[in-house]
């Protein structure tokens, strides 16, 4: 993808590796801008890597500019059977434009850069209706906390207030930044259960906010899986 310069973003279980919530994957999960110059490109990339598109829709910048996500297998022999998936828009995430500013870029031993999508946004976009994505959206918010709650910053508090999925996580941090946690409540009402010191109450509503955003993923999808239906049909 570098050497063929698509503007692209690592996502999904391997970028969850590098923010350090383990999640084995045999997929590589990409975000890229859906213009028809980086389509090109990224044809270029992929027909080096020798990938096979293995499900509807076709390799083209409409079905991405709606949502729906391009699959393949590559056939090189140093990707062998790697699936690579590649989306452009998803439920409840800016625009690439933003992400791609945001981006975390990490030097991997080899010197190359891999550019990967901020953990805000990765939270964001995982966010479904999956069961598996709902505990990992957890450890990913949990590593953050773990990793930077002694020196944090006002961005990072924010982060977790706004996040955070485990209880005790949340009472300790609306005990420790409590006038943030206050002038929160209005973008997530649970907060108020913290500052309240209730575990229990705590952890029913963050199920019920779950369960809000899986239905809402449900609807969002809905017209998009009927569309594949009917390219898989025709085809």
């Amino acid at each position: 993808m570098q050497k063929h310069h698509v503007r692209a973003l690592l996502m999904g279980g391997q970028a969850c590796v590098f923010y350090g919530a383990a999640e084995f994957s045999r997929d590589t999960d990409l975000a890229v801008v859906a213009n028809a110059a980086n389509l090109a490109r990224l044809g270029r990339a992929l027909a080096e890597l020798q990938a096979e598109p293995i499900a509807v829709p076709p390799f083209e910048l409409k079905y991405l500019r709606r949502g729906l996500a391009l699959h393949f297998r590559c056939f090189h022999p140093e990707a062998l059977r790697m699936r690579v998936d590649i989306m452009s828009k998803m439920r409840g995430v800016e625009a690439f434009a933003k992400l791609w500013k945001r981006r975390t870029s990490i030097e991997l031993p080899d010197g190359n850069v891999c550019d990967i999508l901020s953990l805000p946004d990765l939270v964001r976009a995982k966010k479904t209706q999956r069961d598996k994505d709902w505990p990992m959206i957890r450890r990913l918010v949990e590593a953050h906390y773990f990793a930077h709650h002694q020196t944090a910053n006002a961005a990072q508090i924010r982060f977790w207030f706004m996040e955070l999925r485990t209880p005790q996580l949340l009472l300790e941090t609306a005990r420790l930044h409590p006038l943030a946690c206050q002038r929160l409540m209005g973008k997530r009402p649970l907060l108020a259960l913290a500052t309240a010191g209730d575990p229990a109450a705590l952890d029913h509503a963050l199920q019920a906010e779950e369960s809000v955003e899986r239905e809402l993923d449900r609807r969002y999808w809905a017209p998009l899986v009927a569309e594949l239906e009917k390219l898989r049909h025709a085809k």
